[in-house]
């Protein structure tokens, strides 16, 4: 089995400007992610998770340190590399949901206006959307609206999927019905993804492998595996126990750095 990974972050410092200041985000965070890995960055508000995700997609360029995708620097955005954010109205409401999940198919040429409507309508079908095809965004729920945008990352087939707190805004009942869905898309498509949140529960469901970043500006301050959990072993108390680790390696001061651990 091929263990070199699809995308490695290598001592990546991220800067930007507020007012008269530089502000650091991040300092030299390094993890790597291999082909088919949900890797999820979490740790407080703050910490660079969003900007990291930011600098994945090409749209941040690091202060310092690298980051490669298959070997080759990443320099830019591309369409390997496909982002969905949490808010709502990242799509336009003048479209219909088939023309939202094709419109970047066609504006980056990635594919013809046929295949791009079969693209899509391949989707919206596993996400459970294709009878809302020729809808309007503002007929849909929040929880529609997100199952919308997923078909439209995922229609550009990408390497990798960028989710920057896809559920953050949903309520509680909306967002469990989410990662149950996103679980299962995932084991249809396999794609490897990079999953934002600052929910210890969440990430231990979506999870395969978790990096821990400490307060501001972002460190690693532990990565760990978390393959033997998901929605159904909320509760349970190994789940109990790896979130309460989590917690003190989170927020405790004195946390010393971890590597990978079960």
């Amino acid at each position: 089995m091929d263990t070199t990974p699809l995308l490695q972050v290598a001592g990546v410092s991220l800067e930007y400007v507020a007012g008269s200041r530089v502000v650091r985000a991040t300092h030299r965070v390094s993890f790597d992610l291999h082909a088919g890995e949900r890797l999820v960055l979490l740790g407080p508000s703050g910490c660079g998770k969003s900007s990291l995700l930011k600098a994945m997609g090409g749209f941040l360029a690091p202060r310092e340190g690298h980051i490669t995708l298959g070997g080759a620097p990443v320099t830019g955005p591309g369409p390997d590399r496909v982002m969905v954010f949490q808010e709502f109205d990242q799509l336009p409401p003048w479209k219909t949901v088939k023309h939202n999940v094709m419109f970047p198919l066609l504006a980056s040429g990635r594919a013809g206006r046929a295949e791009a409507e079969q693209r899509a309508l391949r989707v919206l079908q596993q996400v459970g959307l294709a009878h809302f095809a020729d809808a309007h965004p503002h007929m849909l729920s929040g929880g529609m609206k997100q199952r919308v945008a997923i078909a439209r990352a995922l229609a550009m087939q990408p390497r990798i999927l960028l989710m920057d707190e896809p559920f953050a805004a949903l309520d509680a009942l909306t967002r469990r019905r989410m990662q149950q869905e996103l679980l299962a898309l995932w084991a249809q498509v396999r794609c490897s993804l990079v999953f934002v949140t600052h929910s210890i529960e969440e990430a231990l469901v979506v999870g395969h492998r978790i990096v821990l970043l400490s307060p501001h500006p972002g460190r690693v301050r532990a990565e760990l595996h978390a393959h033997e959990f998901d929605l159904d072993s909320v509760g349970s108390p190994a789940f109990q126990a790896q979130a309460q680790r989590i917690h003190h390696l989170l927020f405790e001061e004195t946390a010393q750095p971890e590597t990978a651990a079960a």
